[in-house]
């Protein structure tokens, strides 16, 4: 069996290798209780009694390993137990772990960076701020990097650089961060939607297994990488047209000219009887027909309006 000492290397172990719980633990990273708990819940080979001792072999260590990286991934012990009964089927896991690949990778061509704390108080007005920071760190603008106080990685540095903009344009740090959390909401909803709209028309038919063979998620995989980008084309192409809109009224607004229109100024359909249409139209003409209407209407308004205030005078005499 194997000793003490650092833990050897995927290369270093050798296939015949044996060992004690304790030598497994060390090997593998893992505690000897989570050895057991895995063992219990059937996510482990049983061992080989010899005497009063358990051995392991490399066949232990290995799917300890794998435990190890289905978890790091987000899987729950759940879930690993079923893709490990699969594979021990002979499904295959080269397919499940190439989707699961897949959807964890990166979602956009952006690389992190890194910013000193200097280099971060000089770009948002030279004055320590330590609420800022950490305000920036519970949103995930920044994140700090362990050993290094005076050092953060930034995830996002477009993100940051935006905020950094905002800020010179003035807009104060807590109405930027403010901003963030709403957006942040909004558009966690839409990727929720676009999601649930390409599981119901795309994915539903290769992830009907619990779990996916071997094929229909290796297809699966292919079919994320292509729809990857579509939900953020989407979406910069609604953004762009909403932003033309919307400045386009605000614009308007504040230099005066014709008032934009509100939700209960926008106009909207009315169905008419077939029968009023077609004696209005009789009576003005096809293409006066709107413009009939819209007279009818407002002088029927304003008949009533003169009626009200005339009752109303009436009443105070």
């Amino acid at each position: 069996m194997t000793g003490g000492g650092s833990g050897p290397s995927a290369a270093e172990v050798r296939p015949d290798a044996e060992y004690r719980i304790e030598d497994l633990a060390h090997a593998s990273g893992a505690t000897v209780r989570t050895i057991r708990a895995y063992q219990d819940r059937g996510l482990l080979p049983t061992p080989e009694r010899r005497g009063r001792a358990n051995v392991y072999r490399y066949t232990h260590l290995a799917r300890l390993r794998q435990i190890a990286d289905l978890l790091d991934r987000g899987y729950t012990l759940a879930s690993i137990k079923e893709l490990l009964e699969a594979w021990d089927a002979g499904r295959g896991l080269g397919g499940v772990l190439g989707l699961v690949a897949e959807v964890h990778g990166p979602w956009t061509d952006e690389e992190a960076g890194r910013i000193t704390r200097a280099e971060l108080d000089l770009r948002f007005g030279s004055t320590p701020d330590e609420a800022a920071v950490d305000e920036a760190v519970a949103l995930g603008v920044l994140e700090r990097v362990p050993g290094k106080e005076d050092e953060f990685l930034v995830p996002s540095p477009q993100e940051l650089a935006v905020a950094a903009e905002l800020y010179a344009a003035g807009v104060p740090l807590s109405a930027i961060s403010g901003h963030l959390r709403e957006l942040r909401g909004q558009v966690e909803h839409i990727a929720s939607r676009f999601l649930e709209f390409t599981t119901e028309h795309v994915f539903a038919r290769y992830l009907g297994h619990r779990p996916p063979t071997d094929a229909d998620a290796a297809e699966a995989a292919v079919m994320v990488r292509r729809l990857r980008p579509l939900a953020q084309q989407t979406v910069d192409a609604e953004l762009a047209r909403a932003m033309r809109l919307f400045a386009t009224r605000h614009l308007h607004h504040h230099l005066g000219s014709e008032e934009p229109l509100t939700d209960d100024q926008t106009p909207r359909p009315v169905p008419l009887p077939a029968e009023t249409m077609r004696a209005v139209q009789d009576l003005v003409g096809a293409e006066s027909v709107e413009a009939f209407v819209a007279a009818a209407v407002q002088r029927e308004v304003q008949a009533r309006t003169l009626d009200a205030l005339a009752a109303s005078h009436a009443n105070d005499r």
